[in-house]
């Protein structure tokens, strides 16, 4: 008698064939602003007292195409939870995801999955199949009691049941024949009908359409293009706006063709932006923005003799700190999102009060925390999280701060370094008087090569110096004072606080998060012919007070959410022809 483990590679062979062609292609260059470039102008916000006057209609648009994109590691586990139980343990390594044009969003419609990556999905799914269909779970899964060891019609009464939440779309009668196959022989050979059911869901679990989100289109009869099916809608709105796959009602929606319907898709949209759900896709979104992977990743490492109250435990708190502070800003108080980078009002750990210096009274958890008007920090880029996430392992780095918030804040491309640099001229800085960051950065743009990129970000991350590599407050660097006054892009500042109402008013943070926003939605950089929707966005965006749900609902009802132009590689031969 052959073991579960050893059916389930045997029932996917041609399962595999197909999966290795799975993932997208193309290329993804950024579309961020040039620093330096004349700025957008200011969405216009009517005074306060005067009431708005009517709104524009969104502009007539050419969408950008669709593809295939690959489940991320949290949607993964989202869904295994949602469909077979909150109480399952996912346990193994997953695929990589890959960064495009800023985003692991973007990028999971560049990536496959390696044969190595594969057997780990495979392993994964082994293990969770087992688990939803032990003794413990089966009852709220297998929707009937098998008459013998083999009962076809029981089969595929589970696969046409839990196959349809997977693959987040109703299976044919057609599609269920294989999958019954599958049970049938696996309970032959191990003697159980639940055990072929177990080999036969390991294997729905590393089929294509349930790795890969698979969106498809049809003829749109009122633009005469292309549009997403009802079916693709609800997968698309479900992880954008809930970061799992779609619930039973909007399933149920998606099946009676209503997320085509203006109407009926915008109440499915105010539902799912009603519910607590929808904190989880922002913490996704921003963490994604952020760079927060490296953290989760543990790649945010520092010199445990220089900086002896870091830990891996201390960074987690710092991530879990900023993500606090847009969850209660953006949706609990459903502020204004430039605010977010003068805000004062925050939380606090015990471990994060080490490294603030701060008195934190709750011994375990955390308890709201507001600096004072005079102190040095305001807005989240003042965060140990971001402070520490783009700092080197010995000490703080100008240059990495400043092109964050150049490239992920205000979407502004930084060149890479040129190959030819003498780093040399770097060196010896105590011999040369180089003795906090800004004399050390007099050298980048004392050399050709380097002073258009490095006279971009060094200013700006300078503003930060008086928070050292982990993020703690300091007045020197090696026994010299620190100037933290500096200038962003024509507006001066004194401070890391000043830095941060510079960026609240500057021109290139709305549109950016309009573009970020856009991308993570559809998975794509936005094409020429959507530029004139981001913009409209833009307006409508500041019409509302800056309101990131307002803004969500405002994509989703997009056109560019809605609509395509087919699959990419189509899309890319139409444009060649």
């Amino acid at each position: 008698m052959k073991s579960r483990s050893a059916l389930v590679p045997a029932a996917l062979g041609l399962l595999l064939a197909v999966l290795a062609s799975c993932g997208g292609s193309g290329s993804g260059g950024s579309t961020g602003a040039p620093p330096g470039a004349p700025p957008d102008a200011p969405p216009a916000v009517p005074p306060p007292g005067e009431p708005p006057g009517p709104v524009p209609d969104p502009p007539v648009i050419e969408p950008g195409p669709i593809a295939m994109r690959r489940l991320t590691e949290a949607q993964y586990r989202a869904t295994i939870a949602d469909v077979l139980g909150e109480d399952l343990v996912v346990a193994g390594r997953f695929e990589p995801d890959s960064r495009v044009a800023g985003l692991l969003a973007v990028g999971t419609s560049h990536v496959s999955v390696t044969p190595s990556g594969f057997e780990q999905y495979e392993s994964i799914a082994r293990g969770v199949a087992a688990q939803a269909l032990d003794a413990e779970h089966r009852a709220t899964l297998v929707p009937c009691t098998p008459t013998d060891t083999t009962d076809d019609a029981c089969a595929a009464a589970f696969v046409r049941t839990v196959g349809r939440r997977l693959f987040r779309r109703p299976l044919a009668d057609s599609e269920l024949e294989p999958w019954v196959a599958i049970a049938r022989d696996a309970a032959s050979e191990l003697g159980s009908f639940h055990a072929g059911l177990e080999v036969a869901l390991a294997t729905l679990l590393v089929a294509p359409e349930f790795l890969f989100r698979v969106e498809t289109s049809e003829h749109d009869p009122v633009s005469g293009g292309e549009r997403l099916t009802s079916i693709a809608m609800a997968s698309r709105l479900s992880y954008f706006l809930w970061n799992t796959a779609p619930d039973e009602e909007l399933l149920a929606a998606a099946e009676r063709g209503d997320l085509v319907d203006d109407e009926l898709l915008a109440a499915q949209v105010d539902r799912l932006l009603a519910s607590p759900r929808v904190e989880t896709s922002v913490r996704e979104f921003f963490s994604d923005v952020y760079g927060f992977d490296a953290i989760d990743e543990g790649l945010v490492r520092k010199d445990p003799v220089i900086f002896p109250a870091f830990s891996q435990d201390l960074i987690l708190d710092a991530k879990e700190q900023t993500l606090r502070v847009v969850i209660e800003h953006l949706l609990a108080e459903d502020g204004d999102y430039r605010e977010l980078f003068t805000t004062r009002r925050s939380f606090m750990t015990r471990r994060l009060g080490l490294v603030y210096r701060v008195p934190v009274r709750t011994a375990d958890g955390w308890e709201p925390f507001e600096f004072p008007e005079d102190s040095r920090r305001a807005g989240i880029l003042t965060h140990a999280s971001l402070l520490a996430l783009h700092s080197h392992p010995g000490r703080s780095s100008p240059t990495l701060r400043g092109k964050f918030i150049r490239e992920a804040i205000l979407c502004q491309d930084v060149p890479p370094p040129p190959g030819n640099i003498d780093f040399s001229m770097f060196a010896d800085d105590a011999a040369q008087n180089r003795s906090t960051a800004r004399g050390r950065l007099e050298a980048h743009v004392a050399s050709p090569a380097c002073a258009g990129c490095h006279n971009l970000m060094d200013p700006i991350g300078l503003a930060l110096e008086n928070m050292d590599g982990i993020g703690t407050e300091r007045e020197t660097e090696n026994g010299s004072p620190i100037d933290p006054s500096g200038e962003l892009d024509g507006t001066p500042y004194d401070d890391a606080p000043g830095l941060g109402r510079a960026i609240a008013q500057h021109q290139r943070l709305v549109p950016c998060l309009v573009e970020s926003l856009v991308k993570y939605a559809v998975g794509r950089e936005p094409v020429p012919g959507e530029r004139e929707l981001l913009t409209w966005l833009q307006d409508r965006f500041a019409e509302s007070g800056y309101r990131l749900r307002d803004l969500m609902r405002l994509v989703v009802l997009s056109d560019a959410f809605r609509r395509t132009s087919g699959p990419r590689e189509v899309a890319a031969t139409r444009g060649a022809s």
